[in-house]
Protein backbone atom coordinates (compact mmCIF):
# COMPACT_ATOMS: atom_id res chain seq x y z
CA UNK A 1 0.00 0.00 0.00
CA UNK A 2 1.46 3.36 -0.98
CA UNK A 3 0.59 6.72 0.53
CA UNK A 4 0.71 9.89 -1.56
CA UNK A 5 1.40 13.24 0.07
CA UNK A 6 -1.15 15.79 -1.24
CA UNK A 7 -2.60 19.19 -0.36
CA UNK A 8 -6.27 18.52 0.39
CA UNK A 9 -8.69 19.87 -2.23
CA UNK A 10 -11.68 18.84 -0.12
CA UNK A 11 -12.08 18.45 3.63
CA UNK A 12 -11.58 14.91 4.88
CA UNK A 13 -11.47 12.79 8.01
CA UNK A 14 -8.26 11.12 9.19
CA UNK A 15 -8.60 7.33 9.30
CA UNK A 16 -6.24 7.17 12.29
CA UNK A 17 -7.49 9.87 14.69
CA UNK A 18 -10.92 10.68 13.14
CA UNK A 19 -10.17 14.45 13.23
CA UNK A 20 -10.86 16.70 10.26
CA UNK A 21 -8.24 17.40 7.61
CA UNK A 22 -8.95 20.87 6.23
CA UNK A 23 -8.71 22.16 2.65
CA UNK A 24 -5.07 22.98 1.69
CA UNK A 25 -3.73 21.01 4.68
CA UNK A 26 -1.19 18.37 3.68
CA UNK A 27 -2.57 14.86 3.99
CA UNK A 28 -1.48 11.35 3.04
CA UNK A 29 -3.89 9.58 0.69
CA UNK A 30 -4.12 5.95 -0.40
CA UNK A 31 -6.66 4.75 -2.98
CA UNK A 32 -9.37 2.67 -1.38
CA UNK A 33 -8.05 3.35 2.12
CA UNK A 34 -8.56 7.07 2.74
CA UNK A 35 -6.56 9.99 4.10
CA UNK A 36 -4.58 10.66 7.25
CA UNK A 37 -2.60 13.50 8.80
CA UNK A 38 1.16 13.50 8.33
CA UNK A 39 1.57 13.36 12.12
CA UNK A 40 -0.73 10.31 12.27
CA UNK A 41 1.43 8.48 9.75
CA UNK A 42 4.06 8.22 12.47
CA UNK A 43 1.60 6.44 14.77
CA UNK A 44 2.17 2.71 15.03
CA UNK A 45 -0.65 0.92 13.25
CA UNK A 46 -0.85 -2.74 12.37
CA UNK A 47 -1.99 -3.76 8.91
CA UNK A 48 -4.85 -6.14 8.29
CA UNK A 49 -3.46 -9.54 7.30
CA UNK A 50 -6.33 -10.00 4.80
CA UNK A 51 -6.61 -6.69 2.90
CA UNK A 52 -3.49 -4.76 3.94
CA UNK A 53 -5.41 -1.70 5.15
CA UNK A 54 -4.86 -0.30 8.65
CA UNK A 55 -6.19 -2.76 11.21
CA UNK A 56 -7.90 0.00 13.19
CA UNK A 57 -5.62 0.09 16.22
CA UNK A 58 -6.99 3.45 17.36
CA UNK A 59 -10.50 1.95 17.64
CA UNK A 60 -9.47 -1.45 19.01
CA UNK A 61 -11.01 -2.60 22.29
CA UNK A 62 -7.53 -3.70 23.44
CA UNK A 63 -5.78 -0.40 22.57
CA UNK A 64 -5.03 0.45 26.21
CA UNK A 65 -3.19 -2.81 26.89
CA UNK A 66 -1.75 -3.56 23.43
CA UNK A 67 2.02 -3.28 23.00
CA UNK A 68 2.10 -3.02 19.19
CA UNK A 69 5.83 -3.76 18.68
CA UNK A 70 5.53 -6.94 20.77
CA UNK A 71 2.19 -8.43 19.71
CA UNK A 72 1.35 -10.67 16.81
CA UNK A 73 1.32 -8.75 13.54
CA UNK A 74 -1.55 -10.94 12.28
CA UNK A 75 -4.42 -8.59 13.14
CA UNK A 76 -7.53 -8.20 11.03
CA UNK A 77 -9.55 -5.04 10.39
CA UNK A 78 -13.22 -4.65 11.34
CA UNK A 79 -14.36 -4.69 7.69
CA UNK A 80 -12.66 -8.02 6.97
CA UNK A 81 -13.72 -9.53 10.30
CA UNK A 82 -17.36 -8.82 9.43
CA UNK A 83 -17.17 -10.61 6.08
CA UNK A 84 -18.62 -14.03 5.41
CA UNK A 85 -16.13 -16.91 5.82
CA UNK A 86 -13.63 -14.69 7.65
CA UNK A 87 -11.66 -17.59 9.09
CA UNK A 88 -10.82 -19.01 5.65
CA UNK A 89 -9.80 -15.56 4.38
CA UNK A 90 -7.57 -15.07 7.41
CA UNK A 91 -6.08 -18.54 7.04
CA UNK A 92 -5.36 -18.12 3.30
CA UNK A 93 -3.75 -14.71 3.84
CA UNK A 94 -1.53 -15.91 6.65
CA UNK A 95 -0.47 -19.00 4.66
CA UNK A 96 0.35 -16.78 1.66
CA UNK A 97 2.34 -14.31 3.77
CA UNK A 98 4.16 -17.02 5.71
CA UNK A 99 4.50 -19.82 3.19
CA UNK A 100 7.54 -21.21 5.05
CA UNK A 101 5.27 -22.20 7.93
CA UNK A 102 3.20 -24.40 5.63
CA UNK A 103 6.16 -26.52 4.51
Amino acid sequence: MSWIKIPMKFPGTCIVCNDKIEINEIGLWSKGVGVKHEKCAKTNELQCIVCGSPAGCSQCEFQDICDIPNVSQLCICKKCSDEKDVYNSYQKSSHKKFSVINS
